[in-house]
């Protein structure tokens, strides 16, 4: 596709020059005499880039260059033949690509359009990829442990407070610390990463303190820290239970003074970092075999969250498998669906391996299934079991079948209100009636069981 190049100049030589090495060039050129028929142009014609003289009757070209970066994002060129280095810093400043001094180099002139061209398709490449990408970490599901787990980020998030976050492999403890993050005053900054387990102990310092040059063999030159990288944001430590006990101690130091020096440096360095760590371990055990150490445990466990099993949000597969779906449609790998019986048998599955494991499941089912809808005997024969049905007589869906009664009937309660509250449009009054309540009574029932009423449907 040929781009278009917008001149903008006040010497109609210049631009009957530019546009006839431009067109050469196969690019598509377009004339303005000022400043304020080029920003009309721009508000009406698609242009890629802009060669903009800075000297000119009217409004000058900095001044121009400031309305096209408020209001376009695209590569300008400035082009003068009285320029300083005041102006070309002020230029740069501004948001221009480039300067060029009269007389013009028509190849330096080329040189840079392409430039700037490869440049902003760039930056429009990687802007596609960003809004194509979630815009927030998604805790998925709308069961009872899931909802408290909600409540528990909401109240932590705004605040400094240190987080320990708990649950097996694969419960999805990464995606919990990434929306603490994101509902933080933090969030400005990109949360850190560290996993504590991948990191050789003798390597751990240089990790997460950084190291100047010739600290020792190999470092060619500095280096900052996980700690220096995660200034002014959060600094998530992953699988922490798994660090040596002599890195606990020199971490223990860091968190407790927030400063530090590098490795073969003798300068402080003063940090404000928010810490969340996470385990699959009981640290308590840990504590007790000697391979934790407590300090750090007290430390760390300020605000203590559990991410539950999936084996305790059964319900929430549907979504979860929904989401995954979604997902991997965008990667290009088809459009599959579930059927209610290949939901049943996810949903009677034990899931050791929790989230991590039931996404890589329908992965592999979405990629080794050639059948559009995924069945029952499908799940069952991928997971190398035979698929449980309920009795034909039970009335009950298979999500209730591993609850006790008491907690059977609030999930039953649960869905059911909530169901027919979206039939009803949110409408308490005409659901009451529906289903034989009063409405003061149903009204009670709702908040009992964390039905949000003001964002029902």
């Amino acid at each position: 596709m040929t781009a278009t190049i917008l001149i903008i100049d006040d010497e109609e030589s210049i631009r009957d020059t530019l546009a006839g090495i431009l067109t050469d060039e196969n690019f598509t050129p377009l004339q303005a005499s000022c400043a304020e028929d080029g920003l009309e142009m721009l508000s009406r014609e698609h242009i890629d880039l802009v060669l903009l003289d800075i000297w000119m009757t009217g409004m000058d070209g900095l001044e121009a260059l400031k309305e096209i970066k408020q209001r376009y994002e695209l590569p300008v060129i400035m082009i003068s033949g009285h320029g300083t280095i005041e102006t070309a810093v002020e230029a740069t400043r501004i948001g221009a690509f480039d300067f060029i001094e009269k007389p013009l180099s028509y190849d330096k002139i080329i040189l840079s359009i392409n430039k700037g061209l490869h440049v902003a398709r760039l930056e429009r490449d990687n802007r596609l990829l960003r809004d194509s990408s979630p815009s927030k970490p998604n805790l998925t599901g709308v069961s009872p442990v899931i909802t408290q787990l909600r409540k528990q980020i909401d109240m932590v998030a705004p605040t400094d407070a240190w987080v320990l976050i708990r649950g097996g492999h694969g419960t999805g403890k990464e995606l919990v610390a990434q929306t603490i993050h994101h509902k933080s005053a933090r969030n400005h900054r990109p949360m850190i990463e560290v996993n504590c387990a991948a990191i050789p102990e003798d390597l751990i310092e240089s990790e997460l303190f950084g190291h100047e040059k010739g600290a020792y063999t190999g470092a060619t030159g500095s280096r900052q820290g996980k700690f220096d990288q995660a200034h002014g944001s959060t600094l998530f430590l992953d699988e922490i239970g798994d660090m040596s006990l002599k890195s606990q101690a020199k971490v223990l130091r860091i968190l407790q003074e927030q400063k530090f020096e590098r490795v073969g440096g003798n300068k402080t360095i003063h940090v404000d970092v928010r810490v969340l760590a996470a385990t699959n371990k009981n640290l308590e055990n840990e504590i007790e075999k000697g391979t934790f150490r407590a300090d750090l445990f007290y430390r760390l466990n300020v605000v203590p969250i559990l991410v539950p099993s999936l084996s305790d949000r059964l319900a929430d597969i549907p979504l979860l498998v929904h989401d995954f779906l979604q997902q991997f449609r965008k990667k290009g790998l088809g459009e599959k669906t579930f059927s209610d019986d290949a939901l049943g048998t996810l949903m009677q599955h034990n899931w050791p391996g929790n989230v991590r494991e039931l996404r890589n499941l329908i992965e592999r089912l979405v990629i080794m299934n050639p059948s559009l809808t995924i069945t029952g005997d499908d799940v069952a024969f991928f997971l190398g079991t035979t698929p449980v049905k309920a009795p034909a007589t039970c009335p009950l869906q298979p999500e209730y079948l591993h609850l006790n009664f008491k907690n059977a009937r609030k999930q039953f309660e649960h869905d059911y209100l909530k169901t027919k509250l979206i039939e009803n449009a949110g409408n308490i009054s005409k659901t009451a009636e529906q289903i034989g309540l009063e409405r003061s009574h149903l009204h009670k029932k709702l908040k009992s069981l964390d039905i949000d009423l003001e964002n029902s449907p």
